[in-house]
């Protein structure tokens, strides 16, 4: 699962005996290296939907990890892209990776990096773009709701809040039982040990995150990643969730 740059089994493990916040420090340096780092085929299709609904001026990654969202939201941003996360070791780790290469000088939009939890975000209307990739597992949910109402409160008037979202997958489906397998030795990790690591990956179906959207006040539009086809009943493997702010 992991290349020889990536974390050991070692370092694994002592990732998840800690909290959810010292865990990513932890994993920080070498995090881009594991399976964890969404795809960048995901990313590019997620691009590839929300370029037409631009163009814009002021992005946020929500939870943006080691920047993978900063980096699609400076390619469609005219002024400012604004990465939030509560680790320090993963916003250090993306400030790396996408600071200006020697002598390349500074191009594109200015590049802010804040150290916040987002469920209370330090942001009011001030953008008219938000996205995030592969960070609601972190969240219960019951913290749906609030989620979604700070990143409503951070959102101009007609922002867009975008977001990837997977259909669960089918009984046969070898992923169905890791995920399920990974879910329920979690529960048990957080019964059993404190500080808990939050970390789930079947807490977030599309019926729930929708209806839990619109009482935010946001209007929902589903938006099908053709790129990764459809299930057998025609219904697309993937979309992008495309929550605009009334």
């Amino acid at each position: 699962m992991f290349t020889s740059q990536g974390p050991s089994l070692r370092e694994l493990t002592v990732q998840a005996l800690s909290s959810t916040e010292h865990g990513y420090d932890l994993l920080a340096p070498k995090f881009d290296h594991t399976p964890f780092r969404t795809p960048e085929r995901i990313l590019d299709a997620c691009a590839a939907a929300l370029r037409p609904l631009g163009p814009f001026t002021a992005g946020l990654d929500v939870c943006c990890g080691t920047g993978a969202g900063v980096a699609l939201l400076r390619r469609m941003c005219r002024e400012q892209v604004t990465g939030v996360d509560f680790s320090t070791g993963m916003l250090a780790a993306a400030r790396t990776a996408l600071a200006p290469a020697a002598g390349e000088g500074a191009r594109g939009p200015a590049l802010h990096w804040v150290r916040a939890d987002a469920r209370a975000l330090p942001f009011r209307a001030g953008f008219d773009v938000a996205v995030s990739f592969g960070a609601f597992g972190h969240f219960l949910p019951a913290e749906r709701p609030g989620l979604f109402a700070e990143v409503y409160e951070a959102l101009r008037p007609g922002g867009l809040f975008a977001f990837p979202i997977g259909a669960p997958q089918s009984l046969t489906s070898p992923w169905y039982w890791a995920m399920l397998g990974f879910d329920l030795t979690m529960r048990a990790r957080n019964l059993l040990w404190r500080p808990p690591f939050v970390m789930y990956y079947r807490t977030f179906p599309l019926a729930g995150v929708r209806a839990d959207l619109e009482r935010a006040g946001f209007a929902v539009e589903l938006l099908p990643l053709e790129e990764f086809g459809r299930r057998d009943d025609g219904s697309p493997r993937w979309r992008m969730v495309v929550a605009r702010k009334a």
